[in-house]
């Protein structure tokens, strides 16, 4: 068996008038992440790790913000679409892990409907997924709940 690692990272302002989408998973907050597609920053880390263990092209380059036809796209369906392509290439999920930094809204109420939504996405068990929430300890624009950093890290493996 062949496996690969893969980081992914993204970043987004949170802004009124947004839903709050991470993970997945709908938040009640005031203000949700700005974006082209619905702005969920766990996702597109995810998606981008998944991207980078497979040798294929960023979430960016695939996904434009410049194309019409991703304006306020789900990003379920780009992460969906992520793992097809790594499928594709002979590829599969083995597990994923998941830092979420903001200030914004706080990830532990959420954090088991975000790992089964994630794992369900991947076509993983739910213990295959972890997420972790971290505050900023008062430091930069985030720590401010100006926005959400996300780093994600995913194993693939290839029989």
């Amino acid at each position: 068996m062949k496996t690969r690692v893969g980081l992914g990272f993204d970043v987004h302002r949170l802004v009124a008038g947004r839903p709050c989408i991470l993970g997945g998973v709908p938040f009640e907050h005031a203000r949700g992440p700005e974006g082209h597609s619905d702005g969920d920053a766990v996702l597109h880390a995810l998606a981008d790790a998944i991207l980078g263990a497979a040798g294929l092209d960023d979430l960016g380059s695939l996904f434009s913000d410049r194309d019409p036809r991703w304006k306020g796209a789900d990003s379920a369906v780009l992460l969906q679409e992520c793992v097809r392509l790594a499928r594709a290439k002979g590829w599969r999920v083995v597990n994923a892990d998941v830092v979420v930094a903001t200030e914004g809204p706080r990830i532990a109420p959420m954090r088991a409907a975000m790992r089964s939504r994630m794992a369900q996405l991947l076509g993983v068990d739910g213990d295959a997924v972890n997420v972790k929430g971290k505050t900023l300890e008062g430091l930069g624009a985030l720590a401010h709940g100006e926005g959400v950093a996300v780093q994600a890290i995913c194993l693939l493996a290839s029989d």
